[in-house]
């Protein structure tokens, strides 16, 4: 037997889950070499910016209080500017989550007696209570700002004359969310977003559009600021934190819907200018030089876990042979004793809390119970191994991260295991 097989068995992992792993891997060659090839280009993009913006040791102290004259901060700011081609940026540990990012940017943009437009559909759970689609305390319907969506068709395309009805006078700002959420749609490709906001600057030249990034950064070589995006936004326990990164989120984009957006995050008139950076400059920095091929082992994590999961005849969303506009990998496993098992093989391989069982439950922003594995180093961090999912039909999981790609690969072996174990398939 090989060392690497005896491993795995050593792990837990049947034999024969081994072999059907091993054919689909082997099927998979020429796409990782194709996933290397972007995450080289993009390694090679955030390379650049750093050294364009003199990144020295001295930008690695961190500064207390109010956080003036913080150069570290100012420099990584830069230099996320330019990795997106943007004109500024707000990257801060004070931004707790992507969702906070969001709100952040949709509230510093957006007035009393706007409109806020989604072109593509009902956004993500934990946004529909920021807007008001739930009712919630702060939400932007109770500062008097109302809400449109145009639904997608049913193939994923855009309903341009749904989109076009929408608009009116008092549109002021569309969000426009790159990955699926817990939706079966397709994933955004940065030219279909740039195709989308061609036109609605085409209806509405003065319309802002704002990108929800998430998941999505350095799956290709361009970003949605690329194609005209006048704000993207994301988590730094994502994609760009490279598996460092602790906390935080950014918001690249146009001048000034970046400095608007800096003073609500602290306070009109400070801005940019307070946020103290509290030691973690440098782990920002090695995180974002890491993203590129940490983003890549995710991606290849995701199109493996298709593979897989197609073989053993589940739909999945994207299909295994799609391209990767993001790291998220859907499969219905149609029983919620399914869902369970996934996830408790997912934990199962974690570093962290690979003892603990994960259980449903009433997740605050999610309208329905949410099981979540996550043995991460980093509370919440979704470019770490991780999955989740809604209980409700048709029960779908939401695989993504992985630091490594061998780590993705283990993962998901882990869940196929459990499923073997609970009875739930068979081959």
């Amino acid at each position: 037997m090989e060392p690497l097989d005896q491993m795995y068995q050593n792990l837990g992992i049947d034999r024969r889950v081994l072999s059907l792993a091993g054919e689909v891997e082997a099927s998979l060659k020429e796409r990782f070499l194709e996933i290397d090839r972007t995450a080289e280009y993009n390694q090679l993009k955030v390379l650049s910016a750093m050294q364009k913006n003199r990144v020295a040791e001295a930008h690695f102290s961190g500064s207390t209080g109010y956080g003036y004259n913080d150069m570290g901060r100012e420099a990584l700011e830069q230099v996320y500017a330019d990795i997106f081609h943007a004109q500024s940026a707000l990257v801060r540990p004070q931004i707790t989550c992507g969702t906070h990012a969001l709100a952040v940017a949709l509230a510093a943009n957006l007035r009393p007696g706007d409109q806020l437009l989604s072109p593509v559909g009902k956004p993500y759970d934990t946004l529909e209570e920021v807007i008001g689609i739930r009712e919630s305390k702060g939400s932007l319907k109770e500062y008097g700002i109302t809400y449109a969506q145009a639904d997608l068709k049913e193939d994923g395309s855009f309903d341009y004359e749904a989109i076009e009805r929408c608009i009116n006078e008092k549109t002021k700002l569309a969000t426009i969310q790159r990955s699926k959420g817990y939706a079966s749609r397709p994933t955004l490709s940065v030219a279909r977003i740039g195709e989308l906001i061609a036109f609605l600057k085409s209806k509405k030249p003065d319309i802002i559009c704002m990108v929800d990034n998430c998941y999505g950064e350095f799956t290709e070589e361009l970003e949605p600021t690329d194609v005209g995006a006048d704000m993207c936004v994301g988590s730094l326990i994502k994609n760009p934190g490279g598996g460092l990164a602790p906390c935080g989120g950014y918001i690249v984009g146009r001048e000034d819907c970046i400095e608007q957006a800096a003073y609500r995050l602290s306070s009109p008139g400070l801005g940019k200018e307070v946020g103290a950076s509290l030691g973690l400059n440098q782990t920002l920095f090695q995180g974002l030089f890491l993203a590129p091929t940490v983003t890549a082992g995710a991606i290849k994590g995701a199109v493996f876990a298709a593979a897989l999961y197609e073989k053993l005849g589940f739909p999945v969303y994207p299909p295994a042979a799609a391209k990767r506009y993001d790291i998220i990998q859907a499969v219905d496993l149609g029983s919620p004793e399914a869902l369970k098992a996934f996830c408790a093989g997912i934990q199962a391989a974690a570093p962290v809390d690979s003892f603990v069982t994960p259980e449903p439950w009433a997740m605050p922003g999610y309208d329905s119970d949410v099981i979540m594995a996550a043995g991460a180093f980093i509370q919440g961090s979704s470019i770490e191994l991780s999955a989740d999912g809604p209980l409700r039909p048709p029960y779908t999981v939401f695989f993504q991260g992985g630091l490594t790609w061998y780590h993705a690969k283990t993962g998901i072996l882990f869940s196929v295991q459990k499923l073997l174990e609970k009875n739930l398939l068979s081959f």
